[in-house]
């Protein structure tokens, strides 16, 4: 039985970034840029007003306030979009709409609260220096220079940085293909009644919601009986669909009928088959063929969530090019206490909540591995360590938040 750490270290150096490819410009979002993106022009590609208002000579304004107003005679008015077929010259203004390029002439844009209008005539209100209110050629993006470097996740913000450079597609690290396999006697599936011992396959349905949720594509193979040859005939399968990652669930445990080791081994090869981790102590991990890694996760459906986001999640946004694999984790204060009977890592499903200055972590409920409903009203996992005897209410643990962005964790 190895620890948590060494199981992740042993999963992580069998996944690399997978290659790139094109996809349209909003099929890019959340993924991470496989090139470099360089800018074809200045932005903005002129001088422009910053606000609605006037177009002046920032010498014309010189002095001006409520009780000395300086007046300027208005000749002409340019929306955004359209350059100024006038300059402006002394004792002139040009009316200026936000983003409309500086007409020649002018120097300074006055705000249109900072003016009194009477007809043709504007009266100035407020002295303004030369560049008050414009936005400078090249002041967000300069021409030529590297503004997405490769590596890059792309977010709202770069899809909209993307867009002013012009790239309708983008080049991407694709997306890893993922086949989710259960597998069982006792399973039926979702369009079944399930009969005396059986239950329905929800495994499949969580891990596969997992795999959407950190950016991969989910292959569904269906239910393996629990049969050497028909779970072996599942996972060739699962290879010849292309998967880069075969995630089972159930058969990793020491029962006549859990075949997942038994068949790794003659199809591929194990690399471990125990965590020191509760829940998710029956956990297998090896390889396919030689090729394809196949991570066999425990059956129950607690079990089979935790061990995902502990050791598939990491590996899927590798594959994807991320760099921040790491769950954001605060420290909480425990309302409740929790037992801790043997020398394995526990990861308790727990509601974390903000009171004042601090964050407390209660338990969701009952904590049995087969208790869906504790992952369903979890929003965190309180990690207990191996050599605690007991977490006591009051202290403080480390909780993992399964809904905060990697992100937050490399900030």
């Amino acid at each position: 039985m190895i620890s948590v750490e060494e199981a992740l270290e042993k999963v992580l150096s069998m996944f690399h970034p997978l290659e790139p490819e094109e996809v349209d410009l909003l099929d890019s979002l959340g993924r991470v840029l496989a090139e470099d993106v360089f800018a074809d022009m200045d932005i903005p590609p002129l001088d422009n007003s910053a606000m609605d208002g006037y177009a002046v000579r920032a010498e014309d304004t010189k002095g001006a306030s409520p009780e000395n107003p300086r007046p300027l005679r208005i000749i002409h008015e340019v929306p955004a979009g359209y350059i100024s077929e006038k300059a402006v010259e002394p004792g002139t203004a040009i009316r200026i709409m936000t983003g409309a390029p500086i007409p020649p002439g002018a120097d300074a844009v006055v705000r249109f609260e900072d003016t009194r209008r009477e007809g043709d005539t504007i009266y100035i209100l407020k002295e303004v220096k030369p560049g008050t209110e414009i936005r400078k050629a090249g002041e967000d993006v300069k021409k030529g220079e590297l503004k997405l470097p490769k590596g890059t996740l792309i977010r709202p913000a770069e899809i909209g940085m993307l867009a002013a450079l012009g790239k309708k597609r983008v080049k991407v690290i694709r997306r890893p293909r993922v086949a989710i396999l259960a597998t069982g006697d006792e399973l039926v599936d979702l369009g079944e009644t399930p009969g005396p011992g059986k239950i329905r396959n929800t495994n499949t349905y969580s891990n596969a919601a997992q795999v959407i949720k950190y950016g991969g594509i989910p292959i569904i193979l269906g239910i393996a009986r629990d049969r050497r040859e028909e779970l072996a005939a599942k996972l060739r399968e699962g290879v010849e669909k292309g998967a880069d990652l075969i995630l089972t669930s159930g058969g990793v445990s020491v029962g006549d009928f859990d075949l997942v080791k038994e068949v790794l081994a003659i199809e591929g090869e194990i690399t471990f088959w125990r965590v020191r981790m509760k829940p998710g102590k029956p956990l297998a991990f090896g390889v396919l063929n030689g090729k394809v890694p196949l991570l066999g996760l425990p059956g129950n459906p607690v079990s089979v969530m935790v061990a995902f986001e502990l050791f598939a999640r990491p590996a899927i946004l590798k594959m994807q090019g991320r760099t921040c694999l790491e769950k954001p984790t605060i420290e909480a204060i425990l309302m409740d206490e929790i037992p801790h009977k043997d020398d394995r890592r526990h990861f308790i499903r727990v509601i974390v909540e903000r009171r004042g200055d601090g964050w407390y972590a209660r338990l969701t409920g009952a904590q049995g591995s087969g208790i869906l409903t504790s992952m369903v009203k979890a929003n965190g996992l309180a990690i207990i360590p191996e050599d605690w005897k007991k977490a006591e209410a009051g202290s403080k643990v480390k909780v993992m938040m399964l809904d905060w962005p990697e992100e937050m964790a490399c900030q």
